[in-house]
């Protein structure tokens, strides 16, 4: 069963005041200001690059851009809980916890790749309230709040700072639809029907990390496909892709950001692409 969704579902799920929430972007924002200055700094420059138990990779950008906003927040709010990619939890059991990934496409990074950046959510009480990501090579950001909309900051057609709010598109059949996804051998052991959902789109195409949640939020693309997750990769994505009017669940139908399959769409489409995923029944398939 998928979740429910929608704007005025999403705004019910505020756990908090408006200044509260927008204080936490507030800081969020901030926080993305030294970010991308630090990614920058260090992006198609030498990297010192370490191997990681999981057979990931992590630079001394990560680690230092992690590190930074860990101090700044702590510094606002000191009892606030943080979990991050490179440093794991401190105060978990607290009410506000921030999730923290420096450099999501740390391996786009690695290679000069422009799509990466920085993503933070702020969760009160087990509900993403604030989600923000930023990413300064393309002169982007996302952001969102509860009940306050998705919003896209810079890039074509906006000036510096400019914002437009954002919505999931409407397009209501699977043949119309544009799918989009991270690495397919990744997907397939955890999807059997993965291939034949593709064939049954209208176009698909690999747009792994933040970037294919963010084109799902806009209405550029109806589902963003991804496996191996953590919840500091899906904090923000989720906040951003429901108040922009969508679904995210896992593969099961699942609403959390604590599973390791993940699937953004934009509702209209959610049921038939977890049916697709799961590919066809047994009598189904002797029909």
């Amino acid at each position: 069963m998928s979740a429910p969704y929608g704007p005025e579902w999403s705004a019910s799920l505020r756990l908090g005041t408006e200044a509260e929430l927008r204080g936490w972007l507030d800081l969020a924002l901030a926080l993305c200001d030294e970010a991308d200055a630090l990614a920058l700094a260090h992006f198609r420059r030498d990297l010192e690059i370490t191997a990681k138990p999981d057979r990931s990779f992590v630079t001394q950008a990560d680690k230092a851009i992690e590190r930074r906003i860990r101090e700044r927040i702590l510094a606002v709010h000191p009892d606030h809980g943080l979990i991050g990619e490179e440093e794991g939890e401190e105060a978990g059991e607290a009410s506000v916890r921030w999730y923290v990934d420096p450099i999501d496409g740390t391996h786009n990074f690695m290679r000069g790749v422009p799509l990466f950046g920085t993503l933070l959510g702020v969760e009160r009480d087990g509900e993403m309230q604030v989600g923000v990501i930023s990413a300064p090579a393309l002169r982007e950001r996302w952001l969102a709040w509860r009940g306050g909309g998705a919003w896209a900051v810079g890039g074509a057609g906006l000036g510096p700072g400019e914002q437009r709010r954002i919505h999931v598109s409407r397009v209501a059949a699977l043949a119309d639809a544009q799918l989009v996804y991270s690495s397919p051998t990744d997907i397939e052991p955890w999807a059997p029907g993965f291939r034949g959902l593709l064939a049954r789109a209208w176009r698909d195409r690999g747009f792994g990390d933040f970037w294919g949640y963010a084109l799902v939020a806009e209405g550029a693309a109806e589902a963003m496909i991804e496996v191996g997750m953590n919840a500091w990769d899906l904090a923000a994505p989720l906040i951003l892709i429901e108040e922009a009017g969508g679904v995210v669940t896992d593969f099961a139908g699942r609403r959390s950001i604590h599973e390791p399959t993940m699937m953004a769409s934009n509702g209209l489409l959610h049921h038939a692409l977890l049916a697709g995923l799961a590919g066809p029944r047994d009598g189904d398939a002797r029909r």
